[in-house]
């Protein structure tokens, strides 16, 4: 069977079954929303007077309160039926298993979802970098007042040396810029350059003092650690664990140290050490893998739980929703 005919296939049985769940119980995939008024007093300055800024927001929430809502008076406002946050929950679905879908091969859905997610990444940390970064440090510096009358009303005026500072800056990203110029790109390599040695020299004294220091003074700390009671008396069970803790680290420091030491043949004593370095430092990698690994699962199950609970309204685990789960289970496997 071609590549092509076993997508649409695929794709065929997913939409049937999709539908079938619709057409099940109170059917799935809706959002709703709380309609919440906000009000705030705005204080009179020297071009305006005092006045109040009433406006709407309306918060996500369970289907269980709108229908509840809706049982009680079917002409109430403050519950409603939100279709942005439905389209949002069914392109959700649909990404989540476009992505899905490379675990089986590449396809056109998969790389429809990679251009999305890398678009929609790029167009927001670019807004969030524009709002965040450029108009409030940079255009702030450079015309407050501007800035504070038309978009931030609570910027702090600058100083004498960040206005410097910020010139500076608008010189580096300005010449960053050349790099897109046919030609010029030369200019951009200085900026660049700066970016990475500032960068490094403020990393390289955090890491230092963070990785460092704060080991090496952990190993000289006394091996016994007396774990002190409310009462005052030493407590014996937490006194044992704290030393032999603090033992470990030591020994763990010194067989690593003796691992990596080349300068002595790795015999007697010190090959021994050095196999104990080597155990320590595979109990380290694989508690570091294993951490990497179940991050990684977390999200997929978060994912997954997702598609079940928010979409299909298969499994309810927080109770969102007044129709029990198990008739629609049930419904679909009898169905099936």
């Amino acid at each position: 069977m071609k590549p092509s005919r076993t997508w649409v296939i695929v794709v065929a049985v997913i939409v049937v079954l999709v539908g079938i769940r619709m057409t099940i119980g109170q059917g799935m995939a809706r959002a709703y929303v709380e309609r919440v008024d906000q009000s705030v007093e705005v204080k009179a300055n020297d071009k305006h007077g005092a006045s109040t800024e009433n406006w709407t927001e309306w918060h996500p929430v369970a289907p269980k309160k709108f229908e509840a809502a809706q049982k009680a008076d079917p002409s109430q406002t403050k519950f409603a039926f939100s279709w942005a946050n439905t389209i949002g929950l069914w392109l959700a679905a649909f990404f989540t298993l476009a992505i899905f879908s490379f675990l089986y091969r590449d396809n056109p859905g998969y790389r429809l979802a990679e251009a999305v997610i890398i678009g929609v990444s790029a167009a927001y940390w670019g807004v969030v970098g524009f709002w965040d970064t450029l108009v409030p440090k940079l255009f702030g510096a450079l015309t407050p007042t501007l800035v504070h009358d038309q978009v931030l009303p609570s910027l702090p005026a600058p100083t004498n040396g960040q206005v410097v500072a910020m010139y500076f800056a608008l010189a580096l990203g300005l010449m960053l810029l050349m790099r897109l110029a046919p030609k010029g790109g030369w200019i951009s390599l200085w900026p660049i350059a700066f970016i990475i040695g500032v960068t490094a020299g403020l990393k390289i004294v955090s890491h230092v003092e963070s990785d460092l220091v704060a080991q090496t003074v952990a190993t000289f700390d006394p091996l016994v650690q007396p774990v002190v009671g409310a009462e005052g008396g030493w407590m014996l069970w937490p006194t044992i664990w704290a030393s032999l803790a603090n033992i470990l680290l030591v020994v763990g420091v010194l067989c690593c140290l003796t691992y990596f030491f080349f300068s002595v043949e790795h015999k007697g004593v010190a090959g021994r050490a050095a196999r104990v370095g080597i155990m320590y430092l595979m109990i380290t990698f694989g508690a570091a893998f294993g951490f990497t690994v179940m991050g990684r699962v977390a999200l997929l199950a978060a994912r997954i739980e997702f598609l079940f609970d928010d979409w299909l309204w298969l499994i309810d685990p927080a109770g969102k929703r007044i129709v029990e789960v198990a008739t629609a289970v049930g419904s679909m496997l009898c169905w099936w």
